[in-house]
């Protein structure tokens, strides 16, 4: 156990232990998944190992890991963002749980297939090569790029999925999660937002296919709720799954797959009845209201509509920041968590993502915990250039 000192009354919610299912956290406090790009072909080494155990080393509850690129030759287009396939890889990662777990934390994969990057959105590849974050390198994957409908918002674009590449791309991500679990990773997360395959698959305007995949939003959601049953089968009912979803998607921030209580219910009915341990909702800031005439955000009105638990991120930890400052290279300071921990302490949500804050600060969650706040750095984007 680690041993420090009581924590500050206010941010007390935050170091409750909590459960999914059969996985115990120490607390509530999830570190946010954050693409690094810092795995040379495509393999975490013993840096990517030590980025994540220093955190859990430090009282972080439960790492989720950077997106890593299930077995499927379209799944990914970033040479330096790491697999999970291949002999090598999976070694790596093998490292990573090791050394997570001898540093007293949980730690689980988030599965990625891009689909038709949001990158490329508008653009060729030489223009999203010279638009990309800094350190983002793009090429085209040996696959190509596949999606719904041979669509991306406003044109068409890479090659719509047959519904044999649907089964294929399934069965990728059952694999990925079979592999997981005989890594002794304690859980899998799918990467279902930002405008990345799932979700387009869930947003009708990159979904217009007219099989049963497509239509309404049992359609729309029925290709991620066979993820989520196929991942189960691979693994068994004890195994949690997460699932991280979004109305916003890159550099469509308006963009909305529910515009009521209502409808965000029957979006969301499915993926419940498939088997869906946890809720990751990402939003932009999580004190932004997601529906008009109530105070809750999108994690809030989530376990409100599925009754299951749900974990809140965006720009905790971080006064007036968003995901544009992010990608534009920009910093952010330093913000307290009395906010975010009353709002947990309220049963709103049941977990609190930190992105940002644990990149300029490995000790965030000791630094919180132990009142030592005044000890906290800034995030600064050039920090995203290295594993620290």
């Amino acid at each position: 156990m680690r041993t420090t000192p009581p924590e500050p009354a206010t941010a007390a919610p935050l170091f409750e232990p909590f459960k999914i299912g059969g996985l115990a956290l120490e607390n509530r406090i999830v570190m946010a998944p954050m693409s690094r790009d810092l795995s040379p072909g495509g393999v975490p080494g013993a840096d990517v190992a030590e980025y994540y155990a220093r955190r859990a080393r430090h009282g972080v509850g439960l790492v989720i890991t950077e997106g890593t690129f299930v077995g499927h030759p379209s799944a990914g287009n970033r040479p330096s963002v790491p697999r999970f396939h291949g002999v090598d890889a999976l070694a790596g990662w093998a490292g990573v749980v090791g050394a997570v777990h001898a540093a007293g934390g949980r730690i689980v994969p988030q599965l990625w297939h891009v689909g038709q990057d949001p990158l490329l959105w508008g653009r060729s590849l030489e223009e999203a090569r010279r638009t990309a974050p800094k350190g983002v390198e793009l090429f085209e994957p040996p696959g190509g790029l596949i999606n719904p409908s041979g669509l991306e918002p406003g044109r068409p674009a890479g090659r719509a999925m047959s519904e044999s590449d649907i089964a294929e791309v399934v069965e990728a991500f059952a694999r990925a999660a079979a592999d997981a679990q005989r890594l002794g990773f304690d859980g899998i997360e799918l990467h279902a937002a930002h405008g990345y395959l799932f979700d387009q698959f869930f947003w009708d305007v990159t979904n217009r296919r007219t099989d049963g995949y497509g239509g309404g939003p049992a359609g729309r959601t029925r290709f991620a709720a066979e993820v989520v049953r196929a991942c189960r089968a691979a693994t068994g009912p004890d195994f949690p799954v997460i699932l991280r979803l979004s109305q916003w998607k890159v550099a469509h921030y308006q963009a909305r797959l529910a515009d009521d209580p209502r409808a965000l219910e029957t979006f969301l009915a499915p993926l419940v009845d498939a088997g869906v341990d946890v809720f990751h909702c990402s939003t932009r800031r999580f004190w932004q209201p997601e529906f008009e005439g109530s105070p809750l955000n999108l994690a809030g009105w989530v376990k409100e509509v599925t009754g299951r638990p749900t974990i809140t991120v965006g720009s905790v930890g971080l006064r007036d920041s968003d995901y544009l400052g992010y990608v534009e290279g920009k910093g952010a300071e330093v913000d307290d968590v009395g906010l975010v921990a009353e709002r947990l302490a309220r049963g709103e949500f049941d977990l609190v993502a930190v992105g940002r804050a644990l990149v300029a600060n490995p000790d965030w969650a000791e630094l919180v915990r132990t009142g030592r706040t005044d000890r906290l750095r800034p995030f600064d984007a050039a920090e995203l250039a290295e594993l620290d």
